[in-house]
C-alpha cells in the first residue's frame, strides 16, 4: 500500500513539473516549424535573453505587443530571435505569438486602396509604425493598424520576406 502512495506521489510531482499550457494566441508546436520564420511578441513586457534560460541576464526588455521578430533558432521552450534593429537574442516561447505583423520602414508610406501603386490613397503611416498583416501577394500585403487599414508595398516592411506569400 505504501509503494503506491510514494509511485502515485511522484507521478504527482512529475505532473506538477511539467510546463503549463501556452497562452491563447501563442506559438505552438515549433519544433515542427523550419527556421527562420516570422512571429511577434504577444506580451506586454517581454525579455530578450543572452542564452535559452531564465539563468541568462536579459538583454533587452520589450513593452511593444505585436512587434514583429524573426525567429531564426528553436530550443525547447525557447527561440533565438532577431528584432527590427537587428539584435539577436533568446525569448520565452509563450512571449511569442504565430500573429503575422510588420514595421513600415523607409520613410513616411501610403497605404492604398487596393494592391498596386496607381490606387487611391487611403492614409500614410510613419516609419515605425507595426500592423498586422494578412494577404501578402505579388510585393503588397494588407496592412491593418487600429481598423484601419489598406495595402502597402513589402518592400516598406520589416515582418516580411521578398517574394513571401502570407495568406
Amino acid at each position: 500500500m505504501r509503494l503506491g502512495w510514494v509511485i502515485g506521489a511522484i507521478a504527482l510531482a512529475m505532473a506538477a513539473a511539467l510546463p503549463s499550457p501556452l497562452p491563447s494566441g501563442s506559438i505552438r508546436a515549433q519544433a515542427v516549424r523550419e527556421t527562420p520564420y516570422w512571429a511577434s511578441i504577444a506580451a506586454g513586457e517581454a525579455r530578450m535573453r543572452t542564452g535559452p534560460g531564465r539563468n541568462f541576464p536579459a538583454s533587452w526588455l520589450y513593452q511593444r505587443r505585436n512587434l514583429p521578430v524573426k525567429v531564426l533558432e528553436i530550443y525547447p521552450n525557447w527561440r533565438k530571435v532577431q528584432d527590427p534593429d537587428g539584435e539577436i537574442g533568446w525569448m520565452l516561447v509563450n512571449l511569442l505569438s504565430d500573429q503575422r505583423t510588420a514595421l513600415v520602414r523607409n520613410g513616411v508610406q501610403t497605404l492604398r486602396t487596393a494592391p498596386e501603386s496607381g490606387a487611391p490613397i487611403r492614409w500614410r503611416v510613419e516609419p515605425g509604425v507595426v500592423g498586422k498583416i494578412s494577404r501578402c501577394v505579388d510585393g503588397w500585403c494588407a496592412f491593418e493598424v487600429d481598423k484601419r487599414s489598406g495595402y502597402i508595398e513589402t518592400r516598406n516592411l520589416w515582418g516580411v520576406d521578398p517574394g513571401e506569400e502570407v495568406e
